[in-house]
């Protein structure tokens, strides 16, 4: 798991590296807290997302069913920096549907781990398409990234927004429009 006293050492290291000193007061509980911070911003790094979705309902419904607005923070891989946003995932059941509050653990557990909003969006699908084996998944998500709003060409608001289509939500045209018109409130 994770190495707290390994994070706090590099942190100090990383403190004295910009000019800083760590023993200043204000400084000098920084690597601790920053170790305690990386250990909850990185716990899903071990957990397998499949394990939420393994208790649910077999109800002989085969219609869509959507989450939408599910609120996410993760880390960008390229520079230790956070992006966050909302998460919206339809799925049409085989007949058996999860708790809504499933999907959200889904959601936290693969965005708790040094990610790309492209490769979350395709792993959301895929968790849910592996654990349900539904007739189709849609997953949209619209993030704002820091590495992008704060440094480098420092646009803020700006948003990405990504798209994974499984099953009917690849092959059924008039299935992914309904679905993406209700996550837009249309």
């Amino acid at each position: 798991m994770t190495d707290k006293a390994k994070i706090a050492q590099a942190v100090a290291s990383i403190i004295k590296a910009i000019g800083e000193d760590p023993k200043r007061e204000g400084l000098l509980d920084t690597p601790r807290r920053i170790a305690d911070m990386y250990a909850d911003v990185f716990s899903g790094i071990h957990r397998d997302p499949k394990e939420e979705l393994k208790i649910g309902f077999d109800e002989g419904h085969h219609e869509m069913v959507i989450l939408k607005d599910i609120t996410f923070y993760s880390m960008c891989e390229h520079h230790f920096l956070p992006f966050y946003g909302l998460v919206h995932i339809g799925y049409i059941p085989s007949g058996r549907v999860v708790g809504a509050s499933k999907m959200a653990r889904v959601v936290d557990i693969l965005a708790k781990r040094p990610q790309l909003q492209e490769r979350l969006t395709s792993q959301v699908a895929d968790t849910v398409v592996e654990a349900l084996q539904p007739q189709g998944v849609a997953v949209v998500i619209e993030a704002e990234h820091l590495c992008m709003t704060m440094r480098g060409v420092k646009k803020p608001d700006s948003k990405i927004v990504t798209s994974a289509m499984r099953g009917l939500f690849r092959r059924s045209a008039p299935t992914r429009s309904e679905f993406l018109s209700l996550i837009q409130g249309k």
